[in-house]
């Protein structure tokens, strides 16, 4: 970057305007002190450093613009070799730039697409869980507890003999079979009658957070009550109850066309994402690192808010769970570097096949938004360039391109089937 004499002795004029208010000189006001004085006081280059930071963004983007090349991380390496009045501002600095991409073989990805089709298995194993959601409980004091059983229990784990945190309870609900406690803790409070104490041995799981992984725990249990659960008959009348249906045919042909539905769409999102997960592996590109950690970065700042917004901090969920920064960046690392590869085939895709955006589509975008989030459209266009949303819109159609040119194929069939 050069910059004028005259240009950079405009930005020193700016930057004493600025800042002349913050020198204490004698004889003179606050404020009012020339700005000779001034330098001659605190030297020549007193207001150089603002001077710089006025003029640096202008020149910034000219150079970008004129290199014809678009940054992916800030500028930095600065070297200042010439900076004065007489002479301006001479200055170079390195910054990571979007690669150069080739993306072949986009059209005719093959993926595999499930069939939708819905079995007379899915109905009744949604009427059961209906039946199941709608059970009674009835107390049972004349046999031992079982599974499908709920027992009402307190207790309290110990790990080396001591209580740790986190492993009490009382009065707690638990059905047995249900899967919701660490492995075999359910299946040793089978065989118990109401009023028994006793103690159940396990081992928590490796993947459990550190504190616990791998170690064995014992935890006193005092069974208070068993219920037994007691599921309505499957007539008609229990779908009126439970529905807007007056039968079961019509619940049926109901449950069918929403299971049709769901699978249907599952199918679809699986087979997209199996093709966009393909179209990242088509890209031949030298990724700067610095695209891959902003990626995850934003990732991590999403999943943040998603688990503020349930009213947890984020360090103590952190902690719960026995995970660290690393480990975050860690676990989303493979996730972000095939999100990078995407957009940037998207972007290759839509300059390839000269996809054109119009000027109502980027307004029709922008009044999506501001719908969506409940903000005014101005707002909208202050906070999101044209260019970006243009961008974004381009990246669709390419997506759309890629998702049309595919090759839907059966799923290869197992062995039992």
């Amino acid at each position: 970057i050069a910059v004028s004499a005259e240009a950079f002795g405009a930005a020193v004029n700016k930057a004493y305007n600025k800042r002349k208010g913050s020198f204490n000189v004698p004889g003179f006001r606050k404020g009012k002190a020339p700005k000779a004085i001034i330098e001659k006081m605190y030297g020549e280059g007193v207001f150089y450093d603002d001077a710089i930071n006025e003029v640096f963004p202008a020149e910034y983007d000219e150079a970008v613009e004129k290199g014809g090349f678009e940054p992916v991380d800030s500028p930095r390496d600065f070297d200042i070799t010439t900076v004065s009045k007489d002479e301006g501002l001479k200055m170079s600095f390195k910054v990571t730039v979007k690669p150069e991409v080739e993306v072949v073989g986009y059209k005719g990805i093959e993926a595999e697409k499930a069939d939708a089709e819905v079995t007379d298995e899915d109905v009744d194993k949604d009427l059961q869980s209906k039946r199941e959601q709608n059970a009674r409980e009835i107390a049972v004091e004349d046999r031992a507890s079982k599974t499908g059983d709920v027992v009402t229990i307190d207790f309290e784990g110990f790990v080396d003999g001591k209580a740790f945190e986190g492993g009490k309870g009382d009065n707690y609900d638990l059905e047995l079979g249900s899967g919701n406690f660490i492995p075999g803790f359910e299946e040793q409070c089978e065989n118990h009658n109401v009023g028994d104490e006793f103690d159940v041995f396990v081992t928590f799981p490796e993947e459990y957070h550190e504190e616990l992984a791998g170690k064995n725990a014992t935890f006193k249990i005092k069974l208070h009550a068993i219920k037994e659960k007691q599921l309505p008959e499957l007539d008609d009348e229990f779908v009126k109850d439970i529905s807007e249906f007056d039968t079961l045919d019509e619940l049926k042909a109901d449950i069918r066309k929403t299971i049709g539905e769901q699978k249907a769409d599952t199918a679809k999102k699986n087979f997209e994402n199996s093709v966009m997960d393909q179209l990242a592996e088509l890209v031949s590109a030298e990724i700067p690192e610095c695209m891959i950690d902003t990626a995850v970065d934003n990732m991590i700042t999403e999943f943040k808010y998603n688990v503020e917004g349930q009213g947890i901090p984020f360090d103590k969920y952190m902690q719960m769970l026995g995970m660290t920064e690393e480990s975050v960046k860690g676990m989303y690392r493979p996730r972000a570097e095939k999100e990078v590869k995407t957009e940037l085939a998207l972007e290759k895709i839509a300059a390839l096949e000269d996809l054109k955006v119009e000027e109502a589509e980027i307004e029709e975008e922008y009044q999506k938004m501001a719908d969506r989030y409940g903000v005014k459209l101005e707002d909208v266009k202050a906070a999101i360039t044209a260019e970006r949303v243009e961008k974004d819109l381009k990246n669709r159609k390419a997506a759309d391109l890629v998702l049309e040119n595919a090759v839907e194929k059966a799923p290869e069939k197992t062995e039992e089937e």
